[in-house]
């Protein structure tokens, strides 16, 4: 195949698999992506009771699955977990770490906005930090309420990173500026800076490329036939857990966020 014809067939979706996979060597050693206290892991595991309960042993899907971290946390409740990702170096760290800490979560090669899963099979449907990614936000959801049982419960959790305020600009600053004279410590781990541009680019490019706003996420959610939404800014606990992995000014930055979570139904039969 010539260079030419490979690079017409790259597309968007290609290159946001390509970053994940590079992420995968060193998502776990990011605060926010693994889980770094007990403390941290009983403030997520209030969030997701609060917004679908005990397990029980009902089926969850976790999409954008990663290295696991949300599966974890699903399996910690009680429920029956598998997770899909489309990048196979996330994969291989997940199955890794199910089996050091002998998890019976299933994980599969799969793509979030085209999971190939049966219909009406879950009774959860979970994700984080997924839907700023998605190139058809709207195809995607329907994808996801197919695959729930009627009654099923959607759950995201995300953010707006494009739209900064005033106080986040200024907290980025002054960490930035610590940073460079060797006061504080360094908030990304090694070699994350270099992929900042692609980063960058990708956002650009997404449906969502001026900030994953709450409500215009439920509102689509609303069009696909999801029901009973409700908008979740209530994070304050798992940020204040987190923050103590980070340099002050990289906290209160982040405390500035734009961040939520999500849940909807699917309508009962």
């Amino acid at each position: 195949m010539s260079d030419v014809a490979e690079q017409r067939n790259y597309n968007l979706r290609d290159e946001i698999k390509a970053y994940w996979s590079q992420r995968a060597a060193t998502f776990d050693l990011s605060p926010g992506h693994e889980i770094f206290s007990e403390e941290e892991r009983a403030a997520w595991h209030r969030l997701i009771r609060r917004h679908l309960g005990e397990g029980a042993g009902r089926a969850a899907l976790d999409l954008a699955s990663g290295t696991g971290v949300v599966s974890h946390l699903l399996d910690d409740l009680g429920f029956r977990v598998t997770g899909l990702d489309w990048a196979e170096p996330m994969l291989e760290r997940a199955r890794n770490k199910a089996r050091e800490r002998r998890r019976k979560i299933s994980f599969r090669l799969g793509d979030a906005e085209n999971t190939m899963e049966p219909d009406d099979h879950y009774d959860a449907v979970v994700n984080r930090h997924l839907v700023w990614t998605l190139v058809d936000p709207t195809a995607a959801f329907a994808e996801w309420l197919r695959v729930l049982k009627p009654g099923g419960r959607l759950l995201i959790v995300d953010g707006d990173f494009v739209n900064t305020n005033a106080l986040e600009r200024l907290f980025s600053k002054l960490g930035a500026w610590g940073q460079r004279a060797g006061l504080l410590k360094a908030d990304t781990p090694p070699g994350s800076r270099e992929m900042m541009e692609t980063h960058r680019s990708i956002l650009s490019r997404v449906h969502f490329s001026r900030g994953a706003r709450a409500e215009e996420v439920a509102d689509l959610l609303r069009k696909t036939g999801f029901v009973d939404i409700e908008i979740d800014t209530d994070l304050n606990e798992i940020h204040r857990t987190q923050a103590k992995n980070w340099n002050v000014f990289k906290a209160l930055a982040r405390k500035s966020q734009h961040r939520y979570a999500i849940r909807a139904s699917k309508p009962s039969n």
